[in-house]
């Protein structure tokens, strides 16, 4: 990650909560927790403009949890997800660096404000990494689908997805060895194939808003930065 980007590139990552529970697989892995925040304060003092939406899937994923009704039980994976914005943000503050979170919905007393594209714009060209947490505050739609409105708001250039693969497969890789990698997709290609990889309606949004999708395996140490350069393997969806 030697010397800076060529332009101040704004960004915006999606990460799963499994990601941030490391081995364990449930809760946060405060040793991931602080190498995903180290990286993201570096490339923040290097010019880049970093956004984040976590997932809440190592606490709980509204479409998985059994005995709730699904419009309590995705309130409650958005929950979810403000406790992993607030943990990152944290983690990024005691890595050197600045941070905020933005939400769908108020929590002052945790310091969360309420987002708008506006005060993300301030909190950009302040050079902090901006958390968006809550999801988009309705239930029945995914942090995908947050992650994708939150980018197009925010004029980012790429939506990076962070996985546990190194791409876009035509099948689960982890249940399919022969399972075939793709190196570029079109927008088209990945709706009509139906790959499942990312929903539906965060694929189209970041067709109608021109934001490239790069989806990279997050678990290698220096990922983040080796994708943002090209000199990382990635699966890229554009037109």
């Amino acid at each position: 990650m030697e010397g800076g980007p060529p332009r101040r590139e704004r960004f915006l990552l999606k990460l799963s909560g499994e990601i941030l529970a490391g081995e364990g697989g449930r809760g946060i892995d405060p040793g991931a927790a602080a190498r995903f925040a180290g990286e993201l304060a570096d490339l923040a003092s290097r010019g880049y403009q970093p956004g984040v939406v976590a997932g809440g899937g190592n606490f709980l994923r509204g479409r998985d949890a059994s005995g709730i009704t699904r419009t309590t039980a995705d309130y409650m994976g958005m929950l979810a997800t403000v406790m992993n914005a607030l943990a990152l943000s944290d983690a990024v503050v005691r890595a050197g660096g600045r941070s905020t979170v933005l939400g769908a919905f108020p929590f002052p007393e945790a310091g969360v404000e309420v987002f708008s594209p506006l005060k993300a714009e301030r909190l950009f060209e302040a050079g902090e990494v901006v958390f968006f947490a809550g999801g988009t505050g309705n239930p029945h739609l995914s942090t995908d689908t947050a992650a994708a409105l939150r980018a197009a708001q925010t004029l980012c250039s790429t939506l990076y997805k962070g996985t546990k693969v190194d791409g876009v497969y035509d099948r689960d890789p982890m249940k399919h060895p022969d399972a075939v990698r793709f190196e570029r997709l079109g927008y088209r290609q990945v709706l009509s194939m139906d790959l499942g990889f990312m929903d539906a309606a965060a694929v189209a949004i970041c067709r109608d808003a021109g934001i490239r999708i790069a989806v990279f395996d997050l678990t290698v140490p220096g990922s983040l930065g080796g994708v943002l350069s090209g000199g990382f393997p990635a699966t890229v969806v554009e037109d």
